[in-house]
């Protein structure tokens, strides 16, 4: 079986393992803080320790891309939660206010 068969690759750029939601970097992130095979499976225990394997195999085998493809995946999620404090529109912004709103109004209280 080739290496590449354990992953979905889609269109967006990322990369799961094949047959869950769960991104390969969830399993080298773990992997690269010194976390066992055995360790990372019990974080996620619905994956197979050969998709683990395989997961870790691959990723020794293409670490520079990885490493970029997951470096990439930090900057956009750090600039959509900068975006996301900035915008008025946001979710959190929006509960930020209510709260703010709450406290201020001595009413409230009762």
């Amino acid at each position: 079986m080739q290496l590449e068969a354990y992953f979905d690759f889609l269109e967006s750029g990322d990369i799961r393992i094949k047959g869950h939601r769960i991104g390969i970097e969830h399993v080298v992130r773990l992997y690269r803080e010194g976390f066992s095979p055995e360790q990372v499976a019990q974080h996620y225990p619905g994956l197979s320790l050969e998709k683990i394997y395989a997961t870790i195999t691959y990723y020794l085998h293409y670490q520079d891309e990885i490493d970029r493809y997951m470096a990439e995946g930090d900057a956009w999620r750090e600039e959509q939660y900068q975006h996301s404090l900035q915008d008025p529109t946001s979710p959190m912004h929006r509960i930020r206010q209510m709260r703010a709103s709450h406290y201020d109004d001595p009413l409230s209280a009762r």
